[in-house]
């Protein structure tokens, strides 16, 4: 879908209009050529009454500063050791920014502030290590910000700061805007980066659900690039919260803002919590979805053609799985009781969502629906992807003798020669 279609942004307002978005921008990103454009997406959201709260991060510009000025920095992210001399260069880079941000939202005629919203308090000594000037954040300021938000004037955050003494602290940016999403109930948190999303061992994740994530970071963190590493353990820890969807997207990509918000596909990372992805039971309502989601499957004969009618007379077979609402893969279970054999059918996921093992969930899920209605074996005919229930379902090459007589004389009619595939029970 291109952010310029009306008619596909449209089906997105209701859930997000008067809701919350928080987007956390890295600081090699504000300097950034395309950082204009996503201040225009950032308009885009504030004219569809979606509420916006800008994090920045400074990284990049603490380390220009201290090549410029010849000096080493003890902590560039915001979570090591943070020196007199390094505070310094923090302060400097973050007011330098956040004025950038201001600038660019006045261009757009959209008002902006900055508040000292976030209190923080001494990370402290640390395996037997002072960490100085870093910080954490103790609370979040909520009635300030919220107080911007109702008069429409977005509230920039910076990487900073402040406790009851007025001394300052460097505080991570990411920790920052997990922090804020949580106070605020965001719906969204999307971290603006350099990079194309998150990886595992060079292969990037589209969607990926955050307890997978989190068991990927508890078996090794050094399986996902380390200039990543701080993005995904905080989208864990944001989902963790309540945060129900957080992207990791590439600032660079001209209108990557709104292709990620406002399409199935996005153009970066999705990191979902588990209650926002489920199967359930389709409705009449998504026999068009079904039938433009097996289209394809069709058209290249590796599913049956089914008409809408023919949907509709066995609709209680047909399961549809989720994400945010949108279908991106189907399943139906064909229940035949006189043999105790129930047929899996219509098997597709959405090409955008391959990879995810989306169609081993779905496979299972039919397979335990099949034991609970106590049938004794599962069959299922293929002409592409029998390897894959093969390998992947572990179903068994068998012949049209193990069909039901009925479902025997449909696959004699139709001449497809489908393999036949079964699946005992036990």
């Amino acid at each position: 879908m291109k952010p310029t279609d009306l008619r596909g942004i449209l089906q997105y307002i209701p859930r997000f209009r008067e809701r919350t978005f928080v987007i956390s921008v890295d600081g090699a990103i504000v300097t950034d050529e395309n950082f204009a454009n996503i201040l225009m997406d950032v308009a885009v959201l504030r004219s569809l009454n979606i509420r916006v709260v800008l994090v920045h991060g400074a990284s990049a510009q603490i380390c220009l500063l201290a090549s410029q000025q010849q000096v080493q920095p003890s902590n560039l992210d915001g979570s090591g050791v943070t020196d007199a001399e390094t505070l310094k260069l923090a302060l400097t880079a973050a007011n330098r920014l956040t004025h950038e941000i201001l600038e660019g939202l006045a261009t757009q005629d959209l008002r902006a502030a900055c508040p000292n919203a976030i209190v923080a308090h001494p990370m402290g000594i640390l395996q037997g290590v002072d960490h100085l000037f870093t910080g954490k954040v103790e609370r979040i300021d909520i009635d300030l910000i919220q107080t911007l938000l109702e008069q429409d004037v977005i509230p920039i955050i910076p990487p900073l700061g402040f406790d009851g003494e007025g001394r300052t602290y460097r505080v991570n940016s990411d920790a920052i805007a997990v922090a804020v999403a949580e106070a605020l109930k965001a719906i969204k948190l999307i971290f603006v980066t350099t990079y194309d999303g998150l990886f595992q061992q060079g292969r990037l994740f589209r969607q990926i659900l955050a307890s997978d994530l989190d068991r990927i970071l508890a078996e090794g963190r050094e399986q996902l690039p380390a200039e990543t590493l701080s993005k995904a353990i905080h989208a864990v820890a944001a989902c963790r919260v309540g945060v129900q969807r957080v992207h990791v997207i590439n600032g660079r990509l001209d209108e990557a803002l709104l292709t990620e918000v406002f399409s199935n596909e996005g153009v970066g990372t999705l990191v979902y919590a588990n209650e926002y992805q489920h199967i359930r039971r389709a409705m009449k309502k998504d026999i068009p979805s079904i039938l433009k989601l097996i289209q394809p499957s069709v058209k290249s004969e590796e599913l049956v053609k089914r008409s809408r009618s023919s949907i509709e007379k066995t609709l209680g077979d047909y399961y549809i799985f989720e994400i945010d609402k949108n279908p991106v893969a189907c399943v139906a279970l064909h229940i035949h009781p006189e043999s105790g054999k129930g047929e899996l059918a219509c098997l597709y996921v959405n090409p955008s969502h391959e990879n995810q093992g989306i169609g081993r969930k779905m496979l299972q899920f039919i397979e335990d629906k099949a034991r609970e209605l106590g049938l004794r074996e599962l069959i299922a005919l293929s002409t592409q992807a029998f390897t894959y229930f093969q390998s992947k379902g572990g179903f068994q090459e068998g012949s049209p003798e193990d069909l039901p007589p009925g479902r025997r004389e449909k696959y004699n009619q139709n001449g497809r020669r489908s393999k036949v595939l079964v699946k005992t029970l036990r």
